[in-house]
């Protein structure tokens, strides 16, 4: 994962939506999501090398976690540290709060490469919203308790204004998200991006400039490294949700895309029980996407 768009709390209707981009490089394999085998209630991606994610959810618990590389210079990396995509799936089976898990994640954090971590515990009758950050190359070396509100991950701390974050986050805060196909199809959109930034903008993170560039947009294309994935996450105030992913090959080209429901308790006490859902359903490209929502079959 290399850029996210966490919107928590801010639509009434819609009080998740979470737009984001995995970038990786194109030969290394990967799973799109779907339920582990290993762990059922578990909806994630997964990386076929090192065994974790990048991204996931459980499907009824209510808890998600989504995990960025913060970006170093070159030879700053350990080849001994441990796999970071082992986090998320430790935090969505596990029984601590999402505080509790950050604190003790963070006395281990030098056995990780540089990284950066959001976690989110859904509410329910007995407990309110919990989000939490922990990156380890913070300066506080702490984790953070979040509030509510519209969060920029990308390969710094969590809301550095770099460029393509700015970017993204004035983009989909201005789209008035609705729960529908077109609304869906606008973040979608939105993370499509190529734009480079201007040299002026680019930070300084011990890469090439030519790299700096490439890094620079939100959707990145080249033959090598790039845009593996864009997923979509919204939850509506009932309860139920819908992870959508959408992935394309080395020429920016959608292939296949995944629909995945799920139903979490209702954001109210109050609200009427969730209407029930269809199983996955999936498209194997290549794909033909206008600019309005395609609906998969």
């Amino acid at each position: 994962m290399c850029i996210a768009y966490i919107a928590v709390g801010v639509n009434a209707d819609w009080p998740l939506i979470i737009a984001t981009n995995r970038d990786e490089y194109h030969a290394r394999p990967s799973q799109p999501a779907q339920p582990w085998q290993n762990e059922p209630q578990i909806l994630a991606g997964r990386d076929l090398q090192a065994g974790g994610t990048w991204l996931g959810l459980t499907q009824s618990r209510g808890r998600l976690a989504l995990l960025t590389n913060y970006r170093e210079a070159p030879g700053s990396k350990n080849r001994k540290h441990r796999s970071r995509g082992e986090l998320i799936p430790q935090f969505l089976v596990d029984e601590r709060s999402p505080a509790e898990y950050l604190e003790q994640l963070a006395r281990e954090g030098s056995d990780y490469a540089g990284f950066n971590l959001f976690v989110l515990e859904w509410p329910d009758t007995q407990q309110p919203l919990r989000l939490g950050y922990y990156s380890n190359r913070h300066p506080s070396g702490r984790p953070h308790r979040l509030e509510p509100g519209v969060h920029i991950l990308s390969n710094a701390w969590l809301n550095t204004p770099w460029p393509k974050s700015l970017f993204l986050k004035e983009t989909l805060q201005a789209q008035h998200f609705d729960g529908s196909p077109q609304a869906v199809e606008g973040l979608f959109q939105g993370l499509r991006n190529q734009e480079v930034a201007a040299d002026s903008d680019l930070p300084q993170t011990g890469l090439s400039l030519e790299h700096e560039r490439l890094l620079s947009s939100p959707f990145i294309v080249s033959p090598d490294y790039g845009t593996r994935c864009t997923t979509v996450i919204t939850i509506h105030q009932h309860g139920h949700g819908m992870l959508r992913e959408r992935s394309f090959n080395s020429l920016a080209e959608p292939i296949r895309q995944h629909d995945w429901p799920f139903l979490w308790p209702s954001f109210h006490p109050d609200s009427q029980p969730a209407p029930s859902h269809n199983s996955n359903r999936a498209t194997n490209g290549p794909l033909s996407l206008p600019t309005s929502s395609k609906e998969t079959s």
